[in-house]
């Protein structure tokens, strides 16, 4: 049997990714040294940090890449951790030449499409649409990312069952959580001391919050970005206008008038921002009951109500994307970290969730709506 050397053992470890990065550890330069002998392969790996969290997943899935080319062996892993000038190469490398703080999303050959999740009022369901909606995508087998921008009410991390994990820092680099399907997450939450640390911020300090999501965040190539706004037309939505102009709206609403005519601003705020209403979701729509009556404990009308005004109010059509029922699942699935898309694909919510996901994932960029940044030209 010919012996194997350096080369094959680095060829079988490109195909090993970076857990948090999703990208080869022998393009982030995570291998530093193969020592080979008779019976032992040793790899040298580098962690971004002394204390990453997924250094467990990095040593199972660098040995057993080792014993597919050489299942003779006994294959170790090594780890040790980057110097300052190693992590900040690989920062740069991740950026690939791009000035620090710019916001991959807003530029003009960005493919992620952005999708900001807004709400007249607080209390309609709309970060449990939000994590539904983005985890019905990656069942698709799209990547998806989620900033949970609601700075006061942040909720994504404990919907999704992340509970106190933290982003890993690079440099001035910080890396996404990991969630499930592959999510990437970030959060308000996560950057915080400690977790019942209040936050107490005003118009600069969130405007610089949403920045360092947007920016400072290794996102690397997603199909779809969701963002969880906080309820309202407050500085959080100005500055989304302001930084992503091109993001696209979902208004959340529940079926009674009150909520419904709040939730109109939130989509009128959206267009004074040049951004894009792509329509509405109509959360605890009705109830459905043993008999297979629907009770409508919320009343109705709501979301349509919201969709002609929007429609009348921009000038295109905006639809009423879905019904979601109210549902005792819903809600489980939002308290114990385990979405109902995911925990139960078949129940009626999930339905309806995966539908409009799958409607919104199918949808071809439109420039309806949307600022194109023009300027009137002067008179000949």
């Amino acid at each position: 049997m010919a012996a194997v050397t350096e080369d094959q053992v680095r060829e079988a470890l490109s195909a090993v990714n970076d857990p948090e990065i999703k990208r080869p550890i022998t393009e982030l330069g995570m291998v530093d040294t193969i020592t080979i002998t008779d019976e032992t392969i040793t790899v040298r790996l580098l962690l971004t940090v002394a204390g990453c969290p997924l250094k467990d997943t990095l040593n199972r899935d660098v040995t057993a890449a080792v014993a597919k080319v050489a299942p003779a062996h006994l294959a170790t892993v090594d780890m040790g951790v980057m110097t300052d000038e190693q992590r900040k190469a690989m920062q740069e490398h991740l950026r690939g030449g791009r000035a620090e703080r710019e916001i991959p999303f807003a530029q003009p050959g960005s493919l992620t499409k952005v999708y900001a999740i807004a709400s007249g009022k607080g209390g309609v369901g709309k970060s449990s649409v939000t994590v539904n909606l983005a985890l019905a995508m990656a069942r698709s087998g799209l990547k998806v990312g989620i900033v949970d921008a609601d700075i006061y009410g942040h909720s994504i991390p404990d919907m999704l069952g992340l509970g106190d994990q933290r982003p890993t820092q690079v440099e001035e680099m910080i890396m996404p959580v990991p969630a499930a399907e592959g999510m990437k997450v970030i959060s308000i939450g996560m950057l915080k001391p400690r977790k019942d640390q209040v936050v107490a911020w005003r118009g600069p300090m969130l405007d610089r919050a949403l920045v360092q999501m947007l920016a400072d965040v290794y996102w690397g190539d997603l199909d779809a970005l969701f963002l969880d706004l906080p309820p309202g037309t407050g500085d959080m939505a100005i500055s989304l206008g302001q930084h992503l102009p091109g993001a696209e709206v979902i208004v959340v609403t529940t079926p009674q008038q009150a909520a419904a005519q709040v939730a109109e601003r939130a989509g009128t705020m959206a267009s004074m921002m040049h951004q894009r209403v792509v329509g509405v979701i109509e959360n605890m729509s009705y109830l459905q009951l043993p008999s297979g009556e629907r009770m409508e404990v919320f009343g109705s009308g709501g979301a349509d109500e919201v969709a002609t005004k929007l429609s009348s109010r921009l000038g295109y059509d905006v639809q009423v994307l879905g019904r979601v029922p109210l549902e005792e699942k819903f809600r489980e699935g939002g308290d114990s970290g385990d979405p109902i898309v995911g925990a139960d694909p078949s129940a009626p919510s999930a339905v309806v969730l995966q539908g409009v996901a799958d409607a919104l994932s199918g949808r071809q960029r439109g420039l309806a709506g949307m600022q194109l940044g023009l300027s009137p030209a002067g008179r000949l």
